[in-house]
């Protein structure tokens, strides 16, 4: 070993084995050179905590800097390790091992986390709107959404039809403004109503796919899906112009009546008495009710609301008065299958589109003999009923009760718990007063005067 002041020239001479190294203080680390078979090597000699010696290697010696250490950058990594020892490392090797170990271990995590995301990327190729919109119709199958099947026609056939670029996009790629390429191939057409609807569709669809990443029970598929996703580029666009005209048809007395007589003796008369009489229940639901839902001794019968955000569907029992029950008998006769609104003896149940036929036929033939003012569909009758009982006096928490809407405030949801049975049955009974009741007959003022 030979002491001395380390020069560039002096390493280039060292024979293997031979040492050399910067002079330092008694006690502290110091930089050793020691001579190998092709090249010198740096290390760093030190005092252990526990008073043993130990030498640290830092890297082969290269006066050019390229394959390995100058004495320069020796120098400077002995002295920073001199500094560390001097404040407390007395250990070096054991501290310098733990960092590297933990630098591998970050390297691993970053090669690992690039990894993922290379496969998440891919994965996200792979989930296409289409998929979106398929997954999103199951989800609202699972969840019994009257709505599903309307929902999953009117993807398919305003997304995945109308255009084969966009639908086969990943889902993570959409943006508004190919959003707004598939509205507007229906605006374009004059389909705002259409337009409007499919705007609520996919906006829905891309908010349950990022909401099913934190949903427990959500669809596998959905999860799957809005795990690509990080926006809903739905969100910020702006509602399409004229796709929600509210009606506000609302039969006057004289026509309700009319109505009413009419359907004694129409073809579908009983399924369009049995809606009527039970309050003009949505269709969708009516369609589902079965020989199962009835309750004969309370004399009423169930349906199943799951429309809006219901996790589970809301039981919804609705009354049967006496003709309500003659209307059903008259349905079910002569032979009896399980569905109650139904035209084929409950064999199959009886779609909203086949009533809405029904009704377009009935309002034709009323318009005809100037009975109505203008047509009217189940939804106007449905309005016409709660406006009718409202002018009967019957209160707003009944008819809400009674057509089952209205009920998602936190009272209604949590401490309501009457089941407003008698309320609903004596509301049905005051509508069917209203129907067969005949109109005054009012004497002019003036004929009453001749008289006497």
């Amino acid at each position: 070993m030979r002491k001395g002041l380390l020069t560039a020239r002096g390493l280039s001479g060292l024979k293997p084995g031979q040492s050399v190294f910067d002079p330092a203080p008694r006690g502290q680390p110091k930089l050793e050179a020691i001579g190998g078979t092709e090249r010198p090597r740096f290390y760093v000699r030190y005092v252990k905590s526990d008073g043993s010696r130990d030498r640290y290697p830092l890297g082969f010696f290269d006066p050019s800097g390229r394959d390995g250490l100058t004495l320069a950058e020796a120098r400077e990594r002995a002295g920073n390790l001199a500094k560390r020892h001097a404040a407390g490392e007395r250990d070096l090797r054991e501290f310098l091992e733990a960092e590297a170990a933990e630098n591998r271990a970050l390297l691993d995590a970053a090669e690992a986390a690039g990894a993922e995301a290379a496969k998440a990327a891919s994965e996200a190729e792979k989930v296409t709107l289409t998929a979106l919109c398929e997954a999103y119709a199951n989800h609202l199958e699972k969840q019994g959404k009257a709505s599903a099947r309307q929902v999953r026609n009117a993807l398919a056939l305003n997304v995945t039809k109308a255009s084969l670029h966009l639908s086969a996009k990943p889902a993570a790629a959409i943006t508004p403004d190919d959003v707004l390429e598939l509205l507007e191939l229906l605006t374009a057409a004059g389909k705002n109503r259409e337009a409007g609807k499919l705007r609520s569709y996919l906006r829905a669809a891309f908010g349950a796919a990022i909401n099913a990443k934190r949903s427990p029970g959500a669809l596998p598929a959905l999860r799957k899906i809005g795990k690509t996703l990080t926006h809903n580029p739905v969100r910020d666009l702006g509602t399409v112009a004229g796709s929600s005209k509210t009606r506000d048809r609302t039969l006057s007395v004289a026509e309700l009546r009319a109505y009413w007589q009419k359907i004694q003796a129409d073809s579908a008369g009983a399924l369009l008495r049995f809606h009527l009489l039970t309050g003009a229940q949505r269709l969708e639901q009516l369609a589902r009710a079965t020989v199962a839902d009835v309750d004969e001794d309370a004399k009423a019968f169930l349906l199943l609301d799951a429309k809006g955000r219901r996790s589970e569907p809301r039981q919804h029992w609705v009354p049967l008065l006496s003709k309500a029950r003659a209307a059903l008998t008259a349905l079910r006769t002569p032979k009896a299958g399980d569905f109650l609104f139904s035209l084929s003896h409950g064999e199959n149940p009886t779609s909203p589109s086949t009533v809405a036929q029904i009704l377009r036929r009935v309002a034709g033939e009323m318009l005809e003999a100037k009975e109505i003012a203008e047509p009217f569909t189940a939804g106007d009758i449905r309005r016409t009923v709660e406006t009718r009982l409202a002018a009967l006096g019957v209160p707003l928490e009944v008819r809400a009760q009674l057509q089952s809407h209205g009920l998602g405030g936190v009272q209604a949801r949590h401490y309501d718990r009457h089941d407003y049975m008698t309320e609903k049955r004596e509301a049905l009974q005051k509508l069917l007063r209203l129907l067969e009741s005949k109109p005054a007959t009012v004497t002019p003022i003036r004929e009453r005067r001749s008289r006497a």
